[in-house]
């Protein structure tokens, strides 16, 4: 990297030893901006150089990134291909349809919206089209994993309806079923939600789809944490059965950070409407052209075995983390998901992210499915696009125990840490981390 002013000199960071995966000439911006330009290459080195186990987060390939960065983020666009209200969308109509033919090819679904800016965004988009406020709808209580669309009080969905929240089986930690269908006969709702941020097994679709049509309710599928499982084979898909598909297009899927929503043709009308122009103004079309771009890397076979793979090493993690003392809610996981109790080592989960975190291992926390303490919410589809192995997931595991442990001082698990990250560089070509 070349930096040619001398403000831009002394503001920028020295340069990384980590490989970074970052486009090294910034000098554009290290002219205009010294100070975010600083800011960016010390978040890449960060990335770089400590392990990324949040679950909601992965790392784009540079495609991803470019279609980010690209003019379309000039680019006005309200409305949807061939009804725009601004002229000049050619291209962006070009993007957004690409996008959606290769989302519903991925997942088997009949109509798909790529607008929505987050996934809260395409929840609010399935409500709106479903439900009026006042309406009940059941979904997993929040201690239990619910979102925050799944009824907190000071979210959207808390204040406009009333929820009624399921939760799981205190001896498995698995959903309780049984519950959910008395929950429904009792309340009458008129949508069930089933997905969850942090349940580490598959949700049962087909007892969730009959349970809705026994009290004739919609069914909802937030599936943002295991779509990117899902277009890679290695989960289950709700299509079949949910009338609509929330999901993000990040986590596990490795596309930008945004939200899309699948569902059948006689509920596309409403879905369209309820996201624009109800809940949303001008679609960002650069990042739905990142999402088209996402959507194609997931269609290949090196992805689906990536898929697969995140599995694997979210069981070998889990297993090992048990090995070290932690308790695993359910027994251990189905998903790239992974809850851990500190509670055994004597620490609570926040202390527990604390010392994580000071040591280089980058994490957060979630509710536990009993008591009201705290856990850590570990995800491995990071980690395994830098092309970590099952080894270097119990090696992860070994670091955990001694950084909540406090053993040996911050700073010998932390150059632990950052030998394992060397080894295991961000790289460039995420589409097959071990090419």
């Amino acid at each position: 990297m070349s930096v040619t002013t001398p403000a831009a000199r002394a503001t920028a960071p020295p340069p990384s030893p980590y490989d970074t995966g970052v486009p090294r000439d910034f000098d554009a911006l290290l002219r205009q901006d010294p100070e975010i330009g600083g800011i960016l290459l010390a978040e890449a080195d960060r990335q770089a150089s400590t392990l990324q186990l949040i679950a909601a987060e992965n790392f784009t390939s540079p495609a991803v990134l470019a279609a980010l960065g690209s003019p379309l983020a000039n680019k006005y666009a309200e409305g949807y291909p061939g009804a725009r209200h601004h002229g000049g969308c050619e291209q962006a109509d070009a993007a957004e349809r690409t996008a959606v033919r290769r989302a519903m090819a991925l997942f088997g679904a009949e109509h798909a919206n790529v607008q929505p800016h987050s996934g809260s965004s395409a929840v609010l988009a399935a409500y709106a089209a479903l439900l009026r406020p006042g309406d009940t709808v059941l979904a997993m209580g929040l201690p239990y994993g619910g979102h925050l669309t799944h009824g907190a009080p000071g979210n959207f969905s808390g204040r406009w309806f009333e929820f009624a929240g399921y939760g799981v089986d205190p001896d498995s930690g698995l959903i309780d079923y049984t519950q959910v269908r008395a929950l429904a006969r009792a309340r009458r709702p008129k949508a069930i939600v089933c997905g969850s941020i942090s349940y580490p097994r598959h949700p049962d679709y087909e007892q969730f789809r009959a349970i809705a049509d026994e009290v004739g309710a919609y069914l909802i599928a937030d599936a943002a944490h295991p779509m990117g499982l899902i277009a890679g084979g290695a989960a289950p898909s709700p299509v079949p059965y949910a009338d609509v598909v929330c999901a993000t297009t990040h986590k596990v899927l490795r596309g930008p950070r945004g939200g899309m929503i699948l569902c059948g043709v006689e509920l596309s009308e409403r879905i369209d409407r309820a996201v624009f122009p109800f809940t949303q103004g001008g679609a960002q079309m650069n990042t739905i052209a990142a999402k088209a771009v996402a959507f194609g890397e997931a269609a290949t076979p090196a992805y689906a075995v990536y898929a697969h793979r995140v599995v694997a090493h979210a069981r070998v993690l889990a297993a090992a983390l048990e090995a070290e003392g932690f308790e695993i809610t359910t027994g251990g996981t189905d998903t790239h998901i992974v809850v851990a109790d500190p509670g055994p080592l004597g620490v609570d989960g926040r202390t527990a992210r604390e010392r994580l975190m000071a040591a280089g291992l980058v994490v957060d926390t979630c509710a536990l499915p009993y008591g009201d303490e705290r856990g850590i919410r570990l995800g491995t589809a990071a980690v395994t696009t830098q092309g970590m192995d099952e080894d270097d997931m119990a090696r992860i595991a070994e670091l955990f125990g001694a950084a909540v442990r406090d053993e040996g001082g911050t700073g010998t698990v932390l150059a632990q840490v950052r030998e394992l990250a060397s080894r295991n560089p961000v790289r460039p070509d995420t589409t097959d981390p071990r090419a």
